[in-house]
């Protein structure tokens, strides 16, 4: 007697649905056959970012958007043409849902038609599986209302082609496959693993997100990625410091006016975020419309001290806040991800003084010196040895800060004379300038990791305080000598901050409002700057590259990456 060596599959119905179980897109099954990791992503973990292919898939779809016609009754006796424009249909018992582009046909016997963007793929079946499936899912919704559909349509928009898909059992068996294994991997709540050298990452819009090279070159050290998280993004901050400035939006532009009358105008399009120096002035219509665009507003003093920033709903990943928490309450997590800050932080600071020395004597000693302090942050046993370590390493950068600053012998330079770190207030121009760059750069940390998904007010560590930004402290350690330190050294050695750009009043210096313009371009300036990242190999402006290493600390807590990479410049 003969047997059969493959295990048959016995398909079982799914339960209807009930309480808050969500129903799943016809879309969703469409990037589960193409990438399950991009569907985890964007369905579970709530991901999205624009592409050229999804912004001109938008506008093939801007006529079939604008509902028209309806679906009759299928059991009516007299049969209707069917022409049903943006037509949305459900089933609780598959759990589906479905927009469909087009229903066209004739009495209970329709045909759904589904626009695609550019042209017609020559392959075999006429189409690609994700497609195909996602337009089968289409029909299984209109059989669950009682039409007949033994086919469907794929109307590629670019070379004006409609594409004959059969609904054969071999087609409804793989969709069923695509729709079990989407639920299945969002009931899991792991995120699957990315896909490897595949031709398919380089035009995906999660690629910054997903970062599959960067993951599996991290995890196996083989291939080095492909620069594909480098897309370069025109958006700016927009600042305004002016006292009473008043920001209003006309059309597709901000305005920003001071006494009613109007300064200067920006184009939304172009603004990364919008940077409030005191006492501004947003109306309510300007602050839906950024929060729809997910543009940030940051708060300020007038001074430059960070006070909050506002978003809309906030990010809808709430495993990556979830894995944060946990990891944040684990005192052995807490210690080894601290280490690696502060360890890269005196890398830096080392690298930094090595790098823009400008006295005769050697540096040999000293970079020994900092050395011993990486050394001793290694071996701390706990966070006060930790944190004594990176203040031993911190003096020691501090003492001889001044030797990276330029001493051209004009009263200029002597006003710039620093000796010791000192805040809260600061004493002199050099250390007004520091603390003026450390505000800046907290609030640019604090942005990133809250559109990334962190709360950025839960490190590792910074412990939590009232008011402060533990995570984004933590973030910045690294990048104060590279980002903070290194705007304050190019703005006084190039002389863009001049010693009258200070005021002095009750013992504390603070920047005028002239000398904060000045420095801001400088920050921003370096926040361009474009380094070539020393673990992928590509080039990366520091902009990118704070998201970037945001993305990747959530992959680590998320058990993607077994160690956090810190960014340590060469």
């Amino acid at each position: 007697m003969a047997t059969d060596d493959v295990q048959r599959e016995l398909p079982l119905p799914f339960p209807e649905l009930s309480g808050d179980m969500p129903l799943l897109p016809a879309r969703m099954v469409n990037e589960y056959q193409y990438c399950p990791r991009l569907a985890y992503l964007e369905w579970v973990q709530g991901e999205w970012a624009e592409s050229s292919d999804t912004v001109e898939g938008r506008h093939a779809h801007r006529r079939v958007d604008k509902p028209s016609g309806d679906l009759p009754d299928p059991a009516a006796e007299e049969p209707e043409r069917v022409h049903a424009r943006s037509i949305t249909l459900s089933s609780n018992r598959l759990g589906l849902i479905a927009r469909m582009d087009l229903v066209e046909g004739e009495g209970n016997c329709v045909t759904p038609v589904d626009y695609k963007r550019g042209k017609r793929p020559h392959v075999p079946q006429g189409a690609y599986d994700p497609e195909r499936v996602q337009l089968c899912v289409q029909g299984l919704i209109l059989e669950e209302h009682g039409y007949q559909c033994d086919e469907g349509v794929l109307y590629f928009v670019e070379s004006r082609e409609r594409v004959r898909v059969a609904f054969d059992e071999e087609l409804r068996a793989l969709t069923r496959n695509a729709i079990d294994g989407l639920r299945l991997i969002a009931a899991g709540g792991q995120t699957p693993p990315p896909l490897e050298d595949s031709p398919k990452c380089p035009r995906c819009s999660l690629v910054g997100i997903c970062l599959p090279d960067e993951v599996n070159f991290l995890r196996k050290e083989q291939t080095p990625p492909r620069p594909l998280a480098v897309a370069r993004d025109e958006a700016l901050p927009i600042y305004v410091q002016a006292r009473s400035a008043k920001v209003a939006k006309k059309g597709e532009t901000l305005e920003i006016s001071i006494e009613d009358k109007v300064v200067q105008t920006a184009r939304l399009i172009d603004a990364s975020q919008l940077v409030l120096m005191g006492n501004v002035y947003v109306t309510t219509p300007t602050l839906h419309e950024l929060m729809a665009r997910e543009i940030t507003i940051s708060w300020h003093s007038f001074g430059g001290w960070f006070l909050g920033h506002t978003v809309g709903t906030g990010h809808k990943n709430v495993e990556i806040r979830a894995a944060q928490y946990r990891s944040s309450f684990d005192n052995a997590a807490c210690l080894r991800i601290a280490k690696g800050f502060v360890i890269a932080k005196i890398q830096n600071q080392r690298t930094l003084l090595r790098r823009n020395w400008k006295r005769e004597d050697s540096t040999d000693e000293l970079i020994e010196a900092f050395q011993n302090d990486a050394r001793h942050a290694q071996r701390a046993p706990n966070l006060p040895e930790l944190l004594g370590a990176e203040g031993q390493g911190a003096a020691r950068y501090f003492r001889h800060f001044s030797a990276m600053l330029s001493r051209d012998g004009d009263a200029g330079s002597l006003a710039f004379d620093f000796t010791t770190r000192n805040r809260r207030p600061p004493t002199d121009p050099v250390n007004a300038l520091l603390s003026y760059a450390y505000a800046l750069l907290v609030r640019t940390w604090t942005v990133a990791l809250t559109a990334v998904g962190f709360d950025p007010y839960r490190g590792f560590y910074h412990q939590p305080r009232y008011g402060r930004p533990a995570l984004a402290l933590d973030m910045m350690e690294p990048f104060r000598p590279l980002i903070a330190d290194s705007s304050v050294i190019q703005a006084i050695n190039n002389g863009e901050v001049r010693p009258t750009d200070f005021i002095s009043a009750a013992g504390s210096v603070a920047l005028t409002e002239d000398g904060r313009k000045r420095f801001i371009g400088t920050f921003e300036r370096r926040l361009a700057q474009e380094v070539t990242h020393p673990l992928f190999g590509y080039k990366v402006s520091y902009r990118r590259l704070l998201e970037l290493q945001a993305r990747l600390l959530a992959r680590h807590l998320l058990g993607e990456i077994s160690e956090y990479p810190n960014f340590t410049t060469r």
